[in-house]
C-alpha cells in the first residue's frame, strides 16, 4: 500500500509522520516500522508518529520508536505533530492532544515554526549514585560530566541503557554539562538505541534534574543546547513538585514524499 508521509525534524530530532484520521493505517507491523525509519533502506528517522481522531482532542498521537516498538512519549515528537497538525489546519495557534503520557496542551507560532509544548508534572525525581533519574514521560538518567563534547555518548550510554538495573525496560542516558546559563546535553536513547541530535523529553528531565541539583526553587528557565540546535525549558518547581512545565523549540518540515508500506 503506498501513502503519503512528512518528514519532520525539532532540533534535528526527526521523524515520519502519516495523516491517519481516515485509518488509511489500521495495522502497522514493527518491521515495517522499522524499515520506513532505516536511514539506508526506508525514508530514515528517529520515530513513526500516527496523527489520528480522538474524541475530544483535537487530534491522538501515536508514536513509534526507530526499532519498530510503540514509544512512550516523545517530546519533539509531540512538538512536530503539532506543527504538522497546523500544517494540515486541524488546528490554529493552540491545541489539545491526546499522547500516549495522557493530555498535552501547546502553542505554536504564527509561522508555524516554533512550538511551546506543556509536558506533564513531576513529582519524584531519584537517583543512582551521582546521577539523576526520573520520567518525564519516558525514563531517563541525568550525569553530570565534563568534556562533553569529545565523550564516547554510544559506548557509554549503551552501557548503562543495557546495565542489570536498566536492561529489561530500557532508560534513556543523557549527558550533560553546564554551558552558560544553561546546559549542554547529550542523550543515548532507547528504542533508537544509538545518540540522537536531540530528545525532548531528555532535555526537559535535565532542567528538572539539573534545579533539583542547584537547590532551585521558583519559575525557572533553562536554555540547552543539543547537537541539533537549541531548546528552551521553563516550569514552576516548589521544592516538592515540578510543574507548567514547557519544552520550547523549532518544529520544522522537511520534505513530503510517498512510500510504501
Amino acid at each position: 500500500m503506498q501513502i503519503t508521509f512528512y518528514k519532520y525534524q525539532g532540533a534535528g530530532n526527526d521523524f515520519i509522520l502519516i495523516d491517519n484520521r481516515s485509518n488509511i493505517v489500521n495495522s502497522i507491523d514493527k518491521q515495517s516500522v522499522a524499515k520506513l525509519c532505516d536511514r539506508r533502506f526506508g525514508i530514515g528517522g528517529d520515530g513513526l508518529m500516527l496523527l489520528e481522531n480522538e474524541a475530544g482532542f483535537d487530534f491522538k498521537m501515536v508514536y513509534y520508536n526507530a526499532d519498530g516498538n510503540e514509544g512512550s512519549m516523545c517530546g519533539n515528537g509531540g512538538r512536530c505533530i503539532v506543527a504538522f497538525a497546523k500544517h494540515l489546519g486541524i488546528i490554529q495557534s493552540t491545541t489539545k492532544f491526546l499522547a500516549t503520557d495522557g493530555v498535552h496542551h501547546a502553542k505554536i507560532s504564527d509561522a508555524g515554526n516554533w512550538v511551546s509544548l506543556q509536558m506533564i508534572d513531576v513529582a519524584n525525581i531519584d537517583t543512582d549514585g551521582e546521577a539523576y533519574v526520573l520520567n518525564t514521560g519516558s525514563p531517563h538518567y541525568v550525569k553530570l560530566t565534563a568534556n562533553l563534547d569529545i565523550k564516547d555518548v554510544y559506548n557509554e550510554g549503551y552501557a548503562i541503557r543495557n546495565n542489570p538495573t536498566y536492561k529489561q525496560d530500557g532508560i534513556n542516558v543523557n549527558f550533560v554539562e553546564r554551558n552558560g546559563e544553561g546546559y549542554f546535553v547529550r542523550t543515548f536513547e532507547r528504542g533508537v538505541e544509538n545518540e540522537t541530535y536531540a530528545c525532548g523529553t531528555g532535555v526537559t528531565a535535565v532542567a528538572l534534574a539539573m534545579a533539583k541539583h542547584n537547590l532551585q526553587i521558583g519559575t525557572i528557565a533553562t536554555p540547552i543546547k543539543v547537537l541539533g540546535g537549541d531548546l528552551n525549558i521553563r516550569f514552576d518547581h516548589d521544592g516538592e513538585k515540578f510543574s507548567n512545565i514547557f519544552l520550547e523549540g523549532p518544529a520544522e518540515l522537511v520534505f513530503k514524499g510517498e512510500a510504501a508500506i
